[in-house]
């Protein structure tokens, strides 16, 4: 079975969905199109979780005692 709707009635769908799944669909167009144009793209969640994982080890070097290296230390090794 084959299923023809138009740009127009598909709009007016979207239209009416909540404000969740807006964002829901919208985030997969976006991942969909850069899959198809074959870009690298790391999303906001994984962002946040490789920010997350930094602090932490941040506060576990500290706990124990252990020297950082600073802004610059880094920097220069790039």
């Amino acid at each position: 079975m084959k299923a023809t709707v138009s740009m127009e009635l598909l709009w007016q769908t979207i239209q009416s969905l909540s404000l969740k799944n807006k964002e829901w669909l919208s985030s997969k167009l976006i991942e969909d199109i850069r899959e198809e144009k074959g870009e690298d793209y790391i999303s906001k969640e994984e962002v946040l979780d490789g920010i997350r994982q930094g602090l932490a080890d941040v506060k576990e070097a500290r706990e124990k005692g252990m020297q950082l290296k600073t802004l610059q230390e880094v920097i220069d090794e790039l």
